[in-house]
């Protein structure tokens, strides 16, 4: 798909709403409180979802690349892009709303980052990833290849990127969206819990902690709070947590 075909701006995908008759409370996902019901407008080129482990924002990202076509285990669709067939069950209960639909994009999972490269490094020339293969460099340094080179136009959902950057990599990562984004060309939906990503200005973010997903402000998350008030006392904050330790274990 060449840039000029795109005519629309991004967002390109909407809404994501689930199918109620496709819902099975008794059955996982769907157990998961904010997975029961899903009516999810995007309005921004940007959106995080944040929430302790366990709320559901990977369970949905994955359903939603899914539903994308591409691969589970990470890649676009030319990458062993899944069928409908192999679809789980909440990909199955998604309904995506698009303007236009967009099959440009990548899924990328930090989890599972390792079994992608091995993939590539048998099926690719490397010029998509930097020229290098991605197993010979760091992990943070292979993920960025992978951003600045692969990413282009289209949709990218990414499950916790942040996993393998230091702080200077995650603010080099912040300028690779920019750059993306603000040509109108790119989506991003992404999982996080770095308050250095979840900085990023003019983002939607939505929480999926509470039982239900809602928008939250930057700083209102537990991912600023708690940072904030661990660099702004580091000594307070470990003695309270040490001596809570120390009470809870009976003094031992």
């Amino acid at each position: 798909m060449k840039r000029s075909q795109l005519k629309a701006s991004a967002p390109f995908l909407r809404r994501i709403t689930l199918l109620p008759e496709k819902v099975d409370p008794t059955r996982h996902p769907f157990d998961v409180a904010a997975l029961r019901e899903l009516d999810l407008e995007l309005r921004s080129r940007v959106t995080f979802f944040v929430g302790e482990n366990g709320s559901g924002k990977s369970t949905l990202l994955e359903a939603v690349a899914q539903c994308c076509g591409f691969n589970v285990q990470g890649g676009g669709r030319d990458h062993q892009a899944q069928t409908v067939d192999n679809r789980g069950d909440l990909a199955s209960a998604l309904r995506l709303s698009w303007v236009p639909k967009v099959t440009e994009g990548f899924f990328m999972r930090a989890e599972s980052f390792f079994n992608f490269a091995s993939y590539i490094d048998q099926v690719s020339t490397l010029a998509r990833y930097g020229g290098r293969r991605l197993h010979e460099q760091s992990h943070g340094e292979s993920f960025l290849a992978l951003f600045a080179n692969r990413f282009d136009r289209g949709i990218y959902v990414l499950d916790e990127p942040e996993a393998a950057l230091s702080p200077q990599r995650q603010l080099a990562f912040l300028k690779v969206i920019h750059d993306l984004e603000s040509t109108g060309q790119a989506q991003f939906l992404i999982a996080s819990h770095s308050p250095i990503l979840l900085a990023y200005p003019n983002a939607t973010l939505l929480s999926l902690d509470g039982g239900a997903i809602q928008a939250i402000a930057y700083a209102d998350t537990e991912h600023y709070k708690l940072t904030k008030a661990f660099l702004d006392s580091p000594e307070r904050y470990l003695k309270h947590l040490f001596d809570r330790s120390n009470d809870e274990d009976g003094g031992s």
